[in-house]
Order: C-alpha cells, then sequence, then structure tokens
C-alpha cells in the first residue's frame, strides 16, 4: 500500500510559487523581444516618446499573466475533455455524428479565440463615407461577422473530421478550395463597394487559428484518426488548419455580398456628412448624435461643416465642445479636449479654440474596471458554453470525467486569463501597435506635421530679435525656456495677440530624415516590418511544436530550429509586403494571388505530409500577441496615410510561410535524393572493383 505524505501549507506555496514563476517566465521571454523592439524603434529611431508608458505597460503585464493563466487553463480544462471525446467519440458514434459535434467544436471554439477581441475593435478607425461596407461590418453588424467566421471554422472543422476518417489527401482539398476562395475574392474586387472588405475576409482567416481553436480541433482529429485505425502517419492531424483559415474568407466574403444590397455606397466626405444625404447616413448609425460624433472623430473640418446646416450652428459646435463636458463626451468620448485639437481639429478649429482652457488630462486611456467587466463577460459567454457543450458530450457517451477538480480549476484558470488577455490587448498591445504604426510614416514624410500649441501668457514683444541666413533671408526667434533649457523659437507675427498679451507656440514635429530622403525612410519602415514578422513569430509556441513535429517526421533531416527559421523569414516577408501594400495603396489581390499560384505546383511536388505541414504552418504564426500589435500597427499606418483599409497584412503574413517551408522542403528532398544517389554510385563502383579483383584472381 503506498503511503501518502503530507505537504505543509508552505511547503505547497512553495511549490505553486516556482510552477507559477516558470509559467510566467515563459510568457515574458514570449512577448520580451517584441515590445522591446517596438519601444526601441519608436523612442531610438523615431525618437517620439510612448505616450501613455504607463497604462500600456500595465496592458502588457496583463498580456504575460494572461497568456500564463490562458495556456494553463488549456492544458488543465480544456484540452483534457477535447482529448476525451476525440478518443471516445469515434468508437460509440457514427462518423456524420463526428461531424456534427465538429462543426459545433469549430464554432464554439473560434468564439473563444482571444484574437478575435481584436478583430472586435479593428472597426475603430475605418471612416464610413470612404466604405460603408465596412464599417458596417466592423460596426454595426459586429456580431454577424463573429458569428459568420466562427461558422466557417465549424465547416471546416466538420469537413476536416471526414478527412481524417477516411484518411483523405490534402491535396484535392488545397486544388479545389483555394481556386474557388481566389476567383471569388477576384469577382468581388469589380465590384467597388465589396473591394474594401477583401483585405478583412483575408485577415479573418488569419485569426481563427490561435491557442484555442488549433489544441481543441488537432485533438479531436487526433482521436479520429487513431479510433479510424486509418490515419497512420505521424502528420496525420495536420491539414485542418489549413480548412480553418480558408472556410472564415468564403464566409465573411458571402456575409458581404449579402449585406452589399442595404449598405449606401461610397462618397465624399462633405456629400456624406450633408443633410441632403443624412437618411442613408443614418443607415450605419443609430442617431445623429452618433453620426457628428462620427464627424468629429473621424472626418475633417470639411465633414463637420457639412453636417451642421449654418455656420453659427457649427460656431456653436465648436464652443459647447470646449465648454459643456456632457456635449464634448456625446461628441468625442473619452478623448480629451487637448487631443483632439491635436489628433483631428483643422487650423481654422485650433485657432478658433485658442482661449479654449486646454487643462484636461492628456493621452487619455480605457478606463481598466469597464474593460474587465466587458471583457470577463465576453469571457464567460465564449469559454462556458464551449465547456458545456463538452462536459454534455461525455455525459452522453456515459464517460466519467477523470480528475473533475483539475479541469474545473482549468476552466477558472482559463476564464481568468481570457479576461486579462483580453484586456491587456485591448489596453497594451492594441495601443502600443496604433501608436508605432500612426508614427511610421514620420519616417518618410516630406511635411512637418502639428503636435502641439502652448499660449505665451503676458509675452514682451521686446524679447524677439532678428537673425539672417547665408543668402540674406530674414527672421524673427525669442529664446524660450522650458524644463532648464533654452530653446530659440521662430516668431510668427500672426500668431501674437496685442490685445490680450498671448502668444501661440505652435509645436511640430519635423521629417525624421531630410526632405530629398523618403526613399531611406521607406526603406527603413519596410526593415521595421520584417523585424517585427521575424521577430515575433520566434516567439509563438505553437511554432516551435510544430517545428519538433516536421524534426520527428524528417528522422533529424530538418532541424526543429531551422523550420522555425524559415517559418519566421516568410512571415516577416509577408508583413514587409502587406505593409507596402497599405504605403504605395496596392490592391491586396496583386500581391495574394501570385503567391497561391506559386503554391500550386509547390504543392504538386511535395510529399503528402510535408504539404499537410506547410499549408498549416501560415495558421499557427498568428497568436495572441502577434495579431493586435499587426493588426493595428496595419490600421494605424492606413489612417496616416488615408487609405481606405489598412487590413490584408495577416493575410500575407500566412500565405509566404507556406512557400518558404514547401520551398525549403523541396530542397532538402533534393540534397537527401542527391545524396542517396551518390551512396548507390559508391557502392556500384565498390561493388565493380570486387568484382574484377575477384576475376583477376581466379585468372
Amino acid at each position: 500500500m503506498i503511503e501518502r505524505k503530507k505537504i505543509s501549507f508552505i511547503d505547497a506555496l512553495v511549490l505553486l510559487y516556482g510552477y507559477a514563476r516558470s509559467r510566467i517566465a515563459e510568457q515574458v521571454k514570449a512577448v520580451a523581444f517584441i515590445i522591446l523592439y517596438l519601444v526601441v524603434f519608436q523612442t531610438l529611431i523615431l525618437r517620439v516618446p510612448i505616450a501613455n508608458a504607463l497604462g500600456i505597460a500595465g496592458g502588457i503585464a496583463m498580456v504575460v499573466f494572461g497568456l500564463a493563466f490562458f495556456l494553463e487553463g488549456l492544458v488543465l480544462g480544456l484540452m483534457p475533455l477535447g482529448e476525451r471525446v476525440g478518443v471516445k467519440l469515434p468508437t460509440r458514434t457514427t462518423i456524420y455524428v463526428i461531424g456534427l459535434f465538429g462543426l459545433l467544436l469549430g464554432f464554439g471554439s473560434t468564439l473563444a479565440e482571444p484574437a478575435i477581441s481584436a478583430l472586435r475593435t479593428a472597426g475603430s478607425g475605418v471612416r464610413a463615407w470612404e466604405s460603408p461596407l465596412l464599417y458596417m461590418l466592423l460596426e454595426r453588424n459586429t456580431e454577424q461577422l463573429v458569428l459568420s467566421i466562427g461558422t466557417g471554422v465549424g465547416i471546416a472543422v466538420c469537413l476536416g473530421m471526414f478527412r481524417f476518417y477516411y484518411n483523405l489527401s490534402i491535396k484535392p482539398f488545397i486544388y479545389v478550395l483555394m481556386p474557388l476562395v481566389l476567383t471569388f475574392s477576384v469577382i468581388v474586387s469589380f465590384n467597388d463597394s465589396l473591394r474594401s472588405i477583401i483585405g478583412l475576409a483575408w485577415d479573418s482567416g488569419a485569426v481563427t487559428t490561435g491557442a484555442v481553436t488549433v489544441p481543441l480541433v488537432l485533438a479531436l482529429g487526433i482521436g479520429v484518426s487513431r479510433a479510424s485505425s486509418k490515419g497512420k502517419g505521424s502528420s496525420g492531424e495536420f491539414g485542418i488548419i489549413l480548412l480553418a483559415s480558408l472556410f472564415p474568407i468564403l464566409a465573411v466574403l458571402t456575409l458581404g455580398t449579402a449585406l452589399s444590397f442595404k449598405a449606401p455606397e461610397a462618397s465624399s466626405e462633405e456629400e456624406f456628412f450633408s443633410p441632403g444625404r443624412r437618411e442613408q447616413a443614418l443607415y450605419l448609425f443609430d442617431s445623429e448624435t452618433d453620426l457628428a460624433s462620427h464627424a468629429f472623430t473621424h472626418g475633417t473640418e470639411t465633414g463637420r461643416r457639412a453636417y451642421y446646416r449654418s455656420e453659427s450652428e457649427y460656431h456653436q459646435a465648436l464652443v459647447s465642445l470646449a465648454d459643456d463636458p456632457g456635449y464634448r463626451y456625446s461628441l468625442i468620448g473619452e478623448m480629451s479636449l487637448p487631443d483632439w485639437i491635436i489628433e483631428r481639429a483643422s487650423e481654422y478649429e485650433r485657432s478658433f479654440l485658442a482661449g479654449a482652457d486646454l487643462s484636461g488630462q492628456r493621452g487619455s486611456q480605457e478606463a481598466l474596471a469597464p474593460v474587465l467587466k466587458e471583457e470577463s463577460v465576453g469571457g464567460v459567454r465564449a469559454v462556458i458554453p464551449l465547456s458545456i457543450m463538452l462536459i454534455l458530450v461525455l455525459f452522453l457517451l456515459r464517460e466519467r470525467l477523470r480528475y473533475r477538480d483539475e479541469v474545473a480549476l482549468g476552466l477558472v484558470f482559463t476564464l481568468i486569463g481570457m479576461t486579462l488577455l483580453t484586456s491587456g490587448i485591448r489596453l497594451g498591445l492594441a495601443t502600443l501597435g496604433g501608436e508605432v504604426g500612426g508614427q511610421l510614416p514620420r519616417a518618410f514624410a516630406t511635411e512637418e506635421k502639428f503636435v502641439d500649441r502652448v499660449m505665451i501668457t503676458d509675452f514682451d514683444r521686446g524679447v524677439v530679435y532678428p537673425v539672417v541666413s547665408t543668402d540674406g533671408t530674414k527672421k524673427s526667434f525669442f529664446d524660450m525656456l522650458d524644463n532648464g533649457q533654452l530653446t530659440p523659437v521662430e516668431f510668427h507675427e500672426a500668431r501674437f495677440d496685442a490685445l490680450t498679451g498671448t502668444y501661440e507656440h505652435v509645436i511640430t514635429r519635423t521629417p525624421l530624415f531630410d526632405r530629398r530622403l523618403t526613399v531611406l525612410g521607406i526603406i527603413l519602415v519596410l526593415l521595421f516590418a520584417f523585424g517585427l514578422g521575424f521577430g515575433a513569430t520566434l516567439a509563438e509556441p505553437a511554432l516551435n511544436a510544430l517545428g519538433m513535429t516536421v524534426e520527428n517526421l524528417t528522422v533529424g533531416t530538418i532541424k526543429q530550429s531551422m523550420i522555425v527559421r524559415v517559418v519566421s523569414i516568410g512571415v516577416g516577408t509577408g508583413i514587409l509586403l502587406g505593409l507596402a501594400r497599405i504605403l504605395f495603396d496596392i490592391p491586396l489581390l496583386w500581391l495574394l494571388v501570385p503567391p497561391y499560384l506559386l503554391l500550386l505546383p509547390l504543392t504538386y511536388w511535395s510529399e503528402e505530409e510535408f504539404t499537410a505541414i506547410a499549408w498549416d504552418s501560415g495558421g499557427v504564426t498568428t497568436g495572441p500577441v502577434t495579431v493586435p500589435l499587426v493588426l493595428a500597427m496595419g490600421l494605424s499606418v492606413g489612417a496616416e496615410l488615408n487609405v481606405v483599409d489598412g487590413f490584408g497584412i495577416l493575410a500575407m503574413a500566412s500565405v509566404f510561410p507556406i512557400i518558404t517551408v514547401l520551398s525549403y522542403g523541396l530542397i532538402m528532398k533534393r540534397r537527401q535524393n542527391q545524396s542517396i544517389g551518390r551512396h548507390r554510385d559508391d557502392d556500384t563502383e565498390a561493388g565493380i572493383g570486387i568484382s574484377e579483383n575477384l576475376l583477376a584472381d581466379n585468372a
């Protein structure tokens, strides 16, 4: 009989502390490089301090702890449930029941994906007049968008179960589905309204294959494959991530096509906000106040003037914006008046509000408590139904749930982790990615940009002194003491109000490089994009698991470290080209169609097992850390450059890893064949030599 030893409370705490520290340290290592990379780039290269650094740091800390809780919860709770169902379901039911369960599992796991929260908040930068349909999907019909993505994943998992059960090759699925998705996308591109959702649709396929969907679906697939006694290959469970990436694209394009019949047509900003178009515009908003808010938070002076019926109404709105806190909140929400003046106001509006009180807090961020409350509700809605479904299936199969206390603890950890993770994404990662993305265009800017203004009271005109340049140009300057440093400031007569004795000092940010060196700035930005993709991919835990599988599959011929580097190079290249698409406003399909067409012959030449792994590698790279950073960066760059949408970077980051992995596999296969051929030739020559010697001896 085994004697049970009791562990004291102190010893238990020590053990738990050591275990928790190791798990948290893993997540710190996962996000540390990419966070430092972004911060160093912005502060040292772009020479711009991180705004709201404390809030962003708190958000990133929440991401670290959230990832630790979330992944531990998956291992203790959802994963054992999924594995148990995957093993027992095929032995007790038919393949049709398994397919139906796969449909429900794929749908439920998608709703629980942390990366989906990044997609939910991605519509904050979309301008309704430029792409009404895109705005509808991301703002008005967000739930329908998420449900359609979940349906697409559910269909993919259902189809994957049939593939596992009957041991079908993945290549026919690629040759049928890939041309179908590309053809649908090309057809959609000819419609002006639908064209703007192509990037969103392809990015939706990237965010679905994350920390929840992949392990649960693979666990079910492994069980089905083993129970059917047909999937004996070591890579038999691969290929389903590919399906889970393609079907959401079809689902979003289908939803967009259905909604396009109701969406208003794109128009100019002035026309959209004009009273004559009020009925069409209000189809996208709940009230006229929401429409006015969109004009103030997303529009320019042109749109705000067009919204009001007269000049006096427009001026009264500006006065109320400055003097009435309630009215200000209805128009610009949590944004402070100084931030609105800096980021949104025109030169005329800044002058009009020159006497306004700007003592409000700068750089305001979402409040922590409401975000935690909202995300905790979302976590419960995502995790609890999925858990109940798995437990209910086990109950119907009359299968007892072992280690129920561990599973219950795992579900609690999953809820805590998802709440912290999604909240941290909103408060930290998305904010940081958006800020860096907003500053990137400065690297190739050719004009100064307004940053802030300072009102100097009791200004003495006598401190102004003249200067002259070598070409004879005369200017006036005065010395301003700022934080103990004396700084020469150019004096502009138009900014001095002699009646009040105040001078408006406008602070601008000059281009990072000389105005003639915009090419150098663009190269710097593209190199930054490659480094972002390469570094973020190295931190993805799912990629390391994939690399280990490849190493085992190839009996050590292809090393885990090499496959990780190959995939990282592909992601970096994809993000570089995705950002270039936004910078130069290139249609997404021009960059997507050629690589996917290239993949068709590469797939034909590759071995079955390696093909499934390579196509899945495009999905495992877009995890809960990479997605919000890349998505926020792309949307911010697009907003700065007035591009209609900043989507498509994740889509590019998904296709190029497939190319690099398949190409690397073919190269290694060729080298292996050449090596085998050389050995055979050596053996043949050795055999001929031995035969000749024997003949000589006999003679």
